[in-house]
């Protein structure tokens, strides 16, 4: 079991910034890459930024430039950096861990933490 749980969601004006983090605990040493989804309502979720164990990184072609994953292993965390905030960027975020068991990968999500970006 993996445990996931956000941090650092808000109200912010366009053009500001917001950093996100996400705490892991339990079995991540079979964590195998993690990301950060978003889902605005009446959408489907989607994936805005993915960092797999060896530091390899993708984004969503939405918010390439404006946002930079990260993890720090010492600390169990991975961090969203998100810049130039958009009014269209304004969603519930959830931190993804994929890990590795028995049956295959599995994926363990965090509650979410929300993001508005509004004047």
């Amino acid at each position: 079991q993996v445990q996931l749980v956000e941090s650092g969601g808000g109200l912010v004006q366009p053009g500001g910034s917001l950093r996100l983090s996400c705490s892991a605990s339990g079995s991540i040493f079979n964590i195998i890459a993690m990301g950060w989804f978003r889902q605005a309502p009446g959408k489907q979720r989607e994936l805005v930024a993915s960092i797999t164990n060896g530091g390899t990184t993708n984004y969503a072609d939405s918010v390439k430039g404006r946002c930079t994953i990260s993890r720090d292993n010492a600390k169990n965390t991975m961090y969203l950096q998100m810049s130039s905030l958009k009014p269209e960027d304004t969603a519930v975020y959830h931190c993804n861990a994929a890990s590795n068991s028995s049956l295959g990968v599995y994926d363990y999500w965090g509650q979410g933490t929300q993001v508005t970006v509004s004047a």
